[in-house]
């Protein structure tokens, strides 16, 4: 049992201003926090940003892969440099990704970044001019909370992070709390590979988040906001600073905080992002209860992501069933991420359901003959190129064994082997599992394992308890990393059988 004078919460922002995890440091946050030397140990090093030293850091999730950065890391081993390969930063639309020394993005990308054209008839326009007038702010002040609630329900706007649950039940379940202390957190900890939809929503439309989690609050009854961002995202958090400058009087009826990630995938889990708020290692926890009811720091806590919070001025100001309107085959619009053998890799919003095809029309088109994609990041598996016409939703997807996800679409060509790809998500999985539960823990491992096994003899007999596996993962994790981490192997091996033959 921690003593009530101790203070956890901040015992990651220390470790990170003195320069990581070392005795000398762990022992000064002791004697600062109250909180055992154990225990912070255990929580430092949980995390990758708080190892201290400067390095490069490439990453080598999929879309960098395909872009070369294997050859990367190695030019810069050959010139002296000290690299570390990384799961993933977020940089995906600048393949192969690396950052500096000093944690500034370098790119080395051939390939031309771009976004959806300014267009005012879009919710989010992310190439559109910002907004300091919070009219939106106004007219939720003029509904009261039961209105806000209502626009919302109409819109039928689902939760931007990857779930997809009904944002109009998790308010209301807030704002329906007996506990008088609620908090607003923005998830701003975006880090599933192929996704970066909220750093260019950071970066070009903060203006549209501030408001809507301003709105949020007020109808949750929370006094005290907290924006929770990916601690590589440098820009992004001036960006989202500057912003809240910017919008003045409009937004000071609320206390706003702060909280830099230190390097975990897992923490885009909601729970373990509470955790770590908390000064843990960040841990899912298990569910009920619920964070509506019992979140940060035991109190009533509404969670969600970047771009559900931007999604809500345009309801208000416009209607729910505007907003609705948007959408093809589900309500409203979204932001697609898209990078990997396409011509224009970049976020572009459009309507719900909207195809592949659609998408890389948008994106400039096909780089080479396509074979497969990756609809909704690392948890999303493999599709074939024959699925090209299944809307990218959140049902449609759901029915052909996947999920939309975070919406982060990666696109392979023929010149792609498919066991070796799936080789580098399972290796993703392995890296970023949390270490909580028996059947992710060990499961990634022994996957990833077994497809390197494959890959290394050429026999396929490794891969024959594969499925199994995968099966004691999705019904035995605690939290969504373990129960989706078998699907890109479980996908290719079932679409792509010619890739696991012996070889």
């Amino acid at each position: 049992m921690l003593k009530k004078t101790a203070d956890r919460e901040h015992v990651l922002p220390l470790l990170e201003e003195l320069g990581g995890v070392t005795e000398e440091n762990v022992r000064r946050v002791a004697e600062q926090t109250g909180v055992p030397e154990a225990e912070i140990w255990g929580a430092g090093t949980f995390y990758t940003l708080l190892k201290g030293g400067p390095r490069i850091r490439v990453c080598n999730g999929l879309s960098c892969r395909i872009q070369g950065s294997d050859q990367l890391v190695a030019d810069l081993r050959a010139k002296g440099k000290e690299v570390e390969e990384v799961s993933c930063l977020g940089q995906c639309d600048r393949a192969p990704a690396a950052l500096d020394e000093s944690m500034q993005v370098f790119d080395t990308s051939k390939q031309q970044r771009s976004i959806t054209p300014a267009d005012d008839k879009l919710p989010l326009n992310l190439g559109g001019e910002q907004d300091y007038s919070f009219a939106a702010l106004a007219k939720a002040r003029e509904l009261g909370k039961d209105g806000i609630i209502k626009a919302l329900e109409e819109s039928g706007l689902q939760g931007r992070g990857g779930a997809g649950f009904p944002a109009f039940i998790k308010w209301r379940g807030v704002a329906g709390q007996a506990d008088p202390v609620r908090y607003v957190v923005c998830n701003a900890d975006e880090a599933e590979p192929a996704t970066f939809k909220d750093r260019e929503t950071m970066l070009r439309r903060s203006d549209k988040m501030i408001e809507g989690m301003a709105i949020a609050a007020l109808v949750v009854g929370a006094k005290d906001i907290y924006f929770y961002i990916r601690g590589e995202f440098n820009a992004e958090a001036a960006a989202v600073q500057e912003a809240l400058k910017r919008a003045g009087d409009h937004v000071k009826d609320w206390n706003w905080h702060f909280h830099r990630g230190h390097g975990a995938y897992i923490c885009g889990e909601e729970t373990a992002l509470l955790e770590s708020m908390e000064g843990k290692r960040g841990m899912p926890r298990l569910k009920p209860p619920f964070p509506f009811e019992f979140g940060f720091r035991g109190k009533p806590t509404l969670v969600s992501n970047v771009e559900t919070f931007a999604c809500v001025p345009y309801i208000l100001l416009n209607g729910g069933k505007a907003f609705k309107d948007q959408g093809k085959t589900e309500p409203g619009s979204k932001l697609y991420c898209i990078s990997g053998h396409i011509n224009k890799p970049g976020v572009y919003e459009l309507p719900l359901g909207a195809t592949l095809d659609e998408l890389v029309e948008a994106a400039g088109g096909y780089e080479g003959t396509p074979m497969a994609f990756s609809p909704g990041g690392a948890s999303s598996g493999f599709l074939p190129i024959s699925k090209r016409d299944v809307p990218l939703d959140f049902k449609g997807l759901q029915k052909e064994g996947s999920m939309l996800g975070s919406a982060g679409v990666v696109v392979l060509n023929d010149t792609v082997d498919m066991a070796k790809a799936a080789q580098w998500q399972l290796e993703f999985f392995e890296d970023e599992s949390c270490g909580q539960c028996a059947p992710c823990r060990i499961g990634t491992r022994y996957l990833h394992n077994q497809v390197s096994k494959y890959l290394e003899t050429g026999d396929p007999t490794p891969l024959k308890n594969a499925a199994d596996v995968g099966w004691e993962m999705e019904e035995g994790s605690i939290c969504g990393l373990g129960m989706v981490a078998a699907k890109p192997l479980e996908n290719a091996m079932q679409y792509f059988p010619k890739a696991f033959e012996k070889r």
